[in-house]
């Protein structure tokens, strides 16, 4: 069950190396990066990020500089997207609505659909150590 196309993986080199953290830089192409003519296309796009793959074994096992291949299930990455878009856009939506119906006013309903936004990520904020250990990342050697 767990094979290769039940993970995403991305190459990377090890940024920093701390006690329970390990810091990996990617580069995170879109689809058509890899053509060869996207240099003269506005399509593509590539953005370096930064993922911190945290756990006392990956810390141990790699050094600063080393080539590593992050994977994480794609159970992780669809929970990830859920909470960072999926349930922000459904509290948008509904409030939105809720106002206008209640208001008639759009402007208010705009307002009040992205204030109600604030405490979610307030609450997401200070659940981050929960999430952190329910969705990881692994590190393997290049």
């Amino acid at each position: 069950m767990n094979n290769m196309t039940d993970s995403i993986r991305h190459s990377g080199i090890v940024d920093s190396v701390g006690d329970d953290c390990v810091r990996v830089r990617i580069l995170q192409t879109s689809a058509c990066a890899s053509c060869k003519v996207a240099g003269y296309c506005n399509a593509s796009e590539s953005k370096e990020k930064v993922i911190d793959v945290y756990g006392t074994a990956y810390a141990a096992t790699v050094k600063v500089g080393d080539h590593v291949v992050v994977t994480a299930s794609r159970e992780v990455a669809f929970k990830a997207l859920l909470w960072a878009f999926g349930v922000p856009f459904i509290i948008l939506v509904a409030v939105l609505f809720a106002v206008v119906a209640a208001t008639s006013d759009e402007t208010v309903g705009a307002l009040s659909g992205m204030a109600a936004l604030a405490p979610y990520y307030l609450v997401l904020y200070f659940l981050r150590g929960r999430m952190r250990s329910k969705m990881t990342f692994r590190i393997e050697k290049d």
